[in-house]
């Protein structure tokens, strides 16, 4: 008889569970257990929220199969933690999928293990799908990805995968009450430098602003567009705004030849570049146009 279109349903999703599930790990690093991603024979990223110790960590690759991990590094922004295992595991890394071409509807899987490590799963189909997401953590995300599907105790810091059993991306519940998954792009570049520095490393001025509106007899004057711009009220001490000439009470108009009118409009200058670069900026300082170069400094979160 010909296998019908739920049997081959099932079976393809069964299938794909499993050969995803031999790089799926439950992570032991609080009361209850979470899951992780092997992403080296000795590396496993995971859920930062889940972890409250970093040593005396173990890993369950499956019942039976152990191993202890020191933390390596996490980034509570982005929820993602990765963990150096005591001994390699023999098992298959995780085999990354692109998320770029998602659409709402798609059906998904998330696999997780329990604190035993029996393999465990939940499908649902993606309910919402959006671009570049900054968390509330102030972390940015490549792109938003929501599963419309049940996050059980234990699914955080395991993968949300396709048809094609390829991992879409890790599934948390410490980013958004509904559960969303970090998508694939965004864990590959933060595990990466968890691995090589402990650490994620982000661009920071030093400074404390607020948005103020700025005089029409001003704006005319210095041939101004934007009807607001950014009040430094404070510089810390050392950091690449100082050492760059920032004072109290200096207007930000203007970085990179962009009008800035909020600290969003920063932020956004900020995420596209990296520790080390130079900003051009402009302020207003004493009714005159002051133009400072930044080579921005870290901040580690």
């Amino acid at each position: 008889m010909t296998e019908n279109i739920w049997e081959a349903l099932s079976k393809q999703i069964a299938d794909a569970i499993a050969a995803t599930g031999q790089s799926v790990v439950a992570v032991h690093g609080r009361r209850h257990a979470s899951s992780g991603l092997l992403i080296a024979a000795d590396a496993v990223v995971t859920a930062s929220h889940a972890l409250r110790r970093e040593e005396d960590i173990t890993v369950v690759l499956s019942p039976g199969q152990r191993v202890t991990a020191l933390l390596a590094g996490r980034d509570t922004s982005t929820d993602l933690a990765v963990l150096r295992l005591a001994q390699p595991f023999e098992a298959p890394t995780a085999r990354w999928g692109e998320t770029g071409s998602l659409r709402t509807g798609e059906l998904t899987v998330a696999i997780a293990r329990t604190w035993r490590g029996n393999l465990v799963a939940s499908s649902g189909i993606l309910s919402g799908l959006m671009g570049p997401w900054r968390t509330w953590r102030g972390g940015e995300l490549d792109q938003f990805i929501r599963p419309d599907l049940n996050f059980y105790p234990g699914f955080s810091g395991g993968p949300l995968v396709n048809s094609r059993g390829e991992v879409l991306g890790m599934n948390t519940s410490g980013l958004h009450r509904s559960g969303i998954t970090v998508p694939s792009s965004t864990v590959r570049r933060v595990a990466g430098e968890l691995l090589e520095k402990g650490r994620v490393e982000r661009p920071w001025l030093g400074l404390a602003m607020q948005a103020v509106s700025l005089q029409e007899s001003l704006r005319t004057r210095l041939n101004l567009i934007p009807g607001e711009a950014l009040l430094v009220v404070h510089v810390e001490p050392g950091s690449a705004a100082e050492k760059a000439g920032f004072l109290l009470g200096d207007v930000l108009v203007e970085m990179e030849g962009k009008p800035i009118e909020d600290t969003d409009a920063v932020q956004e200058i900020l995420r596209l570049h990296r520790v080390g670069d130079q900003v051009e900026a402009r302020l207003v300082r004493g009714g005159s146009i002051v133009s400072v170069t930044v080579t921005l400094g870290a901040r580690s979160k």
